[in-house]
């Protein structure tokens, strides 16, 4: 104990000074049990849910300041580079920043209807798994945008998936799934909860389901998740964006309860656990706290393929920042997505572990070997 202990231990009772002198040093010598703004770049993190293609550099270079590790996940996205072109980018990725960079892969639905697959979606499993992949992903098209040969809506229970689900649970790999939107995507406009899916969905029309009712509901869609979920026990499941769950923590809660091996991401889904928060602070915390060990940190943060727009990676800085700043202070902080004021969660340092690195070294095991 030092002499500053000592000396503290002199000035309390004698019953508090004994179990100071005991335990090594009274408690405002201890280490504090909560992280600060100012702590942000000393400790280790990852970000679970990142797109990230092209070389990449200049992103990396921020990665590592902010002392991070990133996990890239591929999608079957349009908007996005081919299939093939993003796991070429995510492997030289990895490579060229060992231990740093994780990635997951993912398989196209193209020719779903064709009388072969899931043959061509098994081997771009293979494949992605055979080149370093921790997890595949399935993506919003399966229950929103493809449909098979009759004009149905494929949902995620689809018995032509089923190959694919069994094989994944068969090898122990992990199954991201993006189903559904938020809910205020079958919202109209003024009933929308935040500023940022307003603008989403307008820019997005494809997806704004409001528009569309002769497309499957919010429920449907993720009614289908979860039968597939409950034929599929032992399968390890991160549902990204919250489970589509976000507007409310207890339904989150709920699905977390009810399968065992689900986990589920933050990504693009804060500012609704902001919102929540404003209204409901400590209900936000107490989720956070008592699911520590079933969320991961993820930003849903886009990058490339240029690497040649230094505001972009200056905005996934700031978007780093603020995340940590909600999770880890009690600051009274503004949102541009909505009106009221609120407070940060100023979660203990053993969640923010956690949640910030522990869970996602858990669930990708194979990820950041030199990450634990």
């Amino acid at each position: 104990m030092t002499r500053a202990g000592i000396r503290a231990a002199r000035r309390t009772s004698p019953a508090l000074a004994a179990l100071w002198l005991l335990f090594g040093m009274p408690p405002a010598l201890a280490a504090p049990e909560y992280y600060s703004l100012a702590d942000f770049r000393s400790v280790d993190k990852i970000d679970a849910h990142m797109h990230v293609h092209g070389p990449a550099d200049r992103l990396m270079a921020q990665v590592l300041r902010d002392n991070f590790r990133i996990l890239t996940i591929n999608v079957d996205y349009p908007d996005f580079p081919p299939i093939a072109r993003q796991l070429r980018d995510a492997v030289s990725l990895r490579g060229r920043y060992p231990g740093r960079v994780a990635f997951i892969g993912t398989f196209s639905v193209a020719k779903f209807s064709s009388p072969d697959w899931p043959r061509p979606a098994l081997r771009e499993i293979d494949a992605a798994l055979a080149d370093g992949a921790v997890g595949i992903k399935i993506w919003k098209n399966i229950g929103m945008t493809l449909r098979d040969a009759d004009g149905h809506y494929v949902m995620p229970d689809d018995a032509r998936l089923e190959p694919i689900y069994a094989q994944l649970q068969r090898e122990h790999v992990v199954l991201l799934g993006h189903q559904a939107e938020p809910l205020n995507c079958w919202l109209p406009y003024a009933r929308m909860t935040v500023r940022s899916d307003r603008e989403y969905y307008r820019e997005h029309p494809q997806y704004y389901m409001y528009r569309h009712p002769e497309m499957p509901s919010h429920d449907e869609i993720l009614a289908a998740r979860d039968r597939m979920l409950a034929a599929h026990p032992a399968l390890r499941f991160d549902g990204v964006h919250l489970a589509s769950l976000e507007w409310d923590v207890s339904k989150v809660a709920a699905f977390l309860d009810r399968f065992p091996n689900a986990s589920v991401d933050l990504a693009a889904r804060m500012v609704h656990l902001e919102y929540q928060a404003a209204r409901d602070r400590d209900k936000v915390r107490r989720f956070m706290i008592r699911y520590q060990d079933r969320i991961l940190y993820g930003s849903d943060d886009e990058y490339g393929p240029p690497d040649s727009d230094p505001a972009a990676v200056k905005e996934i800085h700031a978007d780093w920042r603020r995340d940590w700043r909600f999770l880890t202070t009690s600051d009274r902080m503004h949102s541009a997505d909505f009106a009221a004021p609120f407070r940060g969660l100023r979660l203990p340092k053993s969640v923010v572990d956690k949640i910030y690195r522990r869970n996602a070294l858990a669930l990708f095991p194979a990820a950041w070997p030199a990450g634990r």
